[in-house]
């Protein structure tokens, strides 16, 4: 019994001591240690991370007409569903990537436009976790004028914030 109580008060010990404390944390914030460690600049992002990711939403809303009939677009398994609910889930988080510092090209109009993309996600990975085709029509077309705005005002071709 005595045996098993100092292997217990030994492993909680050498718990608390792998963990950063509360204070050391605060510290550094204070600091203004940036504890990110970028991996590729907005290019990347977009590229590799945001146009798949929207795409998976917009190929699986709405619907195609044409001569030949109506083709809906809505995915028809759960895995399917599961799929864009993860489309929409990386939608959500490049929002929150693109606010991290090195990334920030102003403060307030940036921040804004990834904040609305991180919303817009959130929105999508909803209607995805439903099924619910037209909410998911509706949150796509919201990533879609997200994504608007921002070209609308960071990209040009030039010269002037060309940052995509």
């Amino acid at each position: 019994m005595m045996h098993s109580k100092l292997v217990l008060a030994s492993l909680l010990l050498a718990l608390v001591g792998c963990s950063p404390s509360e204070q050391a944390s605060t510290q550094a914030a204070q600091a203004g240690v940036n504890p990110f460690k970028p991996s590729g600049d907005v290019k990347h992002i977009m590229k590799w991370v945001v146009d798949p990711a929207a795409f998976g939403i917009w190929d699986s809303a709405g619907s195609i007409i044409t001569a030949a009939g109506t083709r809906e677009l809505a995915p028809t398994t759960d895995e399917g569903w599961l799929a864009v609910e993860h489309s929409a889930a990386v939608v959500a988080a490049s929002g929150n990537l693109l606010l991290m510092p090195s990334r920030a090209v102003d403060d307030q109009g940036w921040q804004s436009i990834a904040q609305g993309l991180v919303d817009a996600g959130l929105l999508a990975q909803e209607a995805a976790k439903n099924q619910d085709s037209d909410a998911l029509f509706d949150a796509g077309g919201q990533i879609y004028r997200v994504c608007k705005a921002c070209h609308s005002v960071y990209v040009r071709g030039d010269g002037a914030q060309d940052i995509l």
